[in-house]
């Protein structure tokens, strides 16, 4: 089954010079015949940085970009009619205002913000990691309660302390929710269940937070522009991934059990069912008599997804137990069972040879399935002990080095990094350098970095010696740790890209100069998930907390960030294209 949902995005760019002269160094690709708003924003009389300008039309596709030490933004784009600008800078009253662009249109538009000075306001306007940070966690950092375990428990699919999971109740009125998330963790100990109860409960319990984290303002912001494309119709488009291959990014649908493609230039995004071929709902779950994570009722749910030497796409299904391929030439789709006691198949990636690799991550194992002969074969990891509330150790990222094709995998639940000789299938584990390793890449010289979770940091490891040099991600908080979801390698400058599910924010990380810059986004309640890069070193993402009403506005989105000039461009990396 296919069905769209459309927007309208640039065509053909061509360079403007800038409107601002203080933007001088920050030109801008753009389309002919786009509309200009330019402009300063301030707020008590004083200039202000960093707040993120917004057109937004109809269809709820938005153009971003931040403004400068000065105030001074200027945003070109091809989005015209009548669109919405917002002008957005955390604890200040949004700015929102009707307008019409056509053409080659030029305005002018000052703006004055209102700083937030009512308490309750301003407590709202904290990002999640400032509520959850109530939390009275035990002090032992190998207790089940520490940060660090609380985070890996409660933070993996969703933040917690956004506006849709801290308002108040008393401890009772915890426990179905906690109860039904240990579920997903295979742990039913009502203790436990209680204990965490009477936690949230004591910490969300309506009073305010007033820790007021400020994200810096890096220059390298004033030449970025954001890109966003609502997904209505989708529920969890979990993956993205753009291929080059066809200039298109496809994500994996997850509740919704679809593959979706989105054609940056037109903004059309394309709904592609994944057939059932006779299996029930609830898949392999259903077949064993457990019960569907999430409470799922459909038969096929694709988690991860990657595109394959042969122009294919290779996706776990994750309730289905099975490894899916879908033609996005044909738009055909073909279900190839996993086998092996297989439960959950989860993230997945691709060899040069073809050979797709996946976690597989309710029964502690790797699969390796040939495309050539679509048979897989699944890999027991060694059993090792779960560091918190869940009943397995959770395999989580996988990734292929560049220089040995060895094949390695992260234990989220166990603090394990593992390697499998591609050849012999060997495993060999070795203790990760940081806390909840998660998803996980290499990069060009065959380094392997790792998203720590629980610990809030990215972790550069050398795995000839198995030696680490650990970063950790900026607190603007005191004891405000952020908790990083996935991180990606852009192929071109090598430069780190890393998610975020606490702060409405991405990091882009520069090895060189070893330094974070934080890009803030411009919805709250952001989840996002891995990252992939554009042929012009667009830094692309999924935006889809669980459950989607978790996202302000309450639909998933794709995000794209084009870091701008400084990017280095990875046009480079259409030359190795097929």
């Amino acid at each position: 089954m296919v069905h769209a949902t459309t927007g309208k995005l640039p065509g053909q760019p061509r360079r403007m010079a800038p409107v601002l002269l203080s933007l001088a160094l920050s030109t801008i690709a753009t389309p002919a015949l786009a509309g200009s708003i330019a402009g300063t924003v301030s707020a008590g009389g004083n200039a202000v940085d960093g707040a993120i300008v917004s057109v937004i039309n109809a269809a709820g596709m938005a153009e971003s970009v931040y403004t400068d030490a000065g105030g001074h933004y200027a945003l070109t784009t091809s989005l015209d009619g009548a669109l919405q600008l917002r002008v957005r800078k955390r604890y200040h009253r949004d700015d929102l205002r009707e307008l019409t662009l056509s053409g080659a249109d030029t305005l002018e538009v000052d703006v004055a913000l209102t700083a937030l000075t009512d308490p309750k306001e301003l407590s709202d306007d904290h990002p999640s990691l400032s509520h959850f940070s109530r939390i009275a966690f035990d002090q032992d950092e190998k207790a089940p309660f520490s940060r660090a375990n609380f985070a890996r428990d409660c933070l993996s699919c969703h933040s917690l302390g956004n506006s849709f999971t801290r308002w108040p109740r008393p401890p009772e009125g915890w426990v179905p929710s906690v109860q039904r998330m240990h579920g997903y963790l295979a742990n039913a100990d009502m203790a436990s269940i209680r204990r965490r109860a009477e936690m949230l409960s004591q910490a969300f319990d309506g009073s305010l937070v007033s820790s007021k984290p400020v994200v810096p303002t890096d220059p390298l912001l004033y030449q970025a522009r954001l890109h966003q494309w609502k997904l209505p119709g989708t529920v969890v488009p979990h993956d993205a991934e753009y291929s080059p291959r066809y200039d298109k990014v496809y994500m994996s649908d997850m509740f919704g059990g679809e593959v979706l493609e989105t054609d940056l230039k037109t903004g059309e995004t394309l709904h592609f069912k994944l057939p059932d071929d006779g299996a029930g709902p609830g898949g392999e779950f259903a077949k064993r008599g457990l019960p569907a994570p999430y409470g799922l009722t459909i038969a096929r749910a694709p988690h991860s997804l990657i595109e394959g030497p042969d122009g294919n796409f290779y996706l776990t299904d994750s309730i289905g137990a099975a490894i899916t391929k879908f033609d996005p030439r044909t738009r055909e789709f073909q279900n190839f069972a996993v086998g092996g006691n297989s439960l959950y198949p989860h993230t997945v990636r691709a060899d040069k040879e073809g050979v797709v690799w996946f976690t597989i991550a309710f029964s502690n194992q790797v699969g390796r399935f040939d495309p050539k002969t679509g048979e897989s074969k699944v890999i027991n990891l060694p059993e090792t002990p779960s560091l918190s509330a869940p009943g397995t150790t959770i395999p989580y990222g996988v990734d292929v080095s560049p220089k040995d094709g060895g094949v390695w995998y992260s234990k989220l639940a166990s603090d394990k990094i593992g390697r499998i000789d591609p050849k012999t299938l060997e495993v060999k584990e070795y203790d990760s350098p940081v806390r909840g390793p998660r998803r996980h890449r290499f990069d060009a010289a065959g380094r392997l970095w790792v998203a720590g979770f629980s610990e809030g940091a990215i972790a550069k490891i050398d795995v000839e010696q198995w030696q680490a040099e650990i970063y950790r991600l900026p607190e603007y908080a005191p004891g405000e740790v952020p908790a990083p979801y996935a991180l990606a390698v852009n192929p071109a400058t090598q430069e780190v890209w890393i998610n975020d599910t606490m702060l409405d924010v991405a990091w882009r990380f520069l090895p060189q100069e070893q330094r974070f810059v934080a890009y803030p986004l411009p919805m709250k309640g952001t989840y996002t998930r891995d990252f992939s890069f554009t042929k012009e070193g667009w830094a692309c993402t999924s935006n889809n907390p669980i459950p989607a009403a978790a996202l302000e506005g309450g639909v998933p989105e794709l995000i794209c960030i084009d870091p701008g000039p400084a990017n280095g461009s990875a046009l480079a990396a259409s030359d190795r294209l097929p």
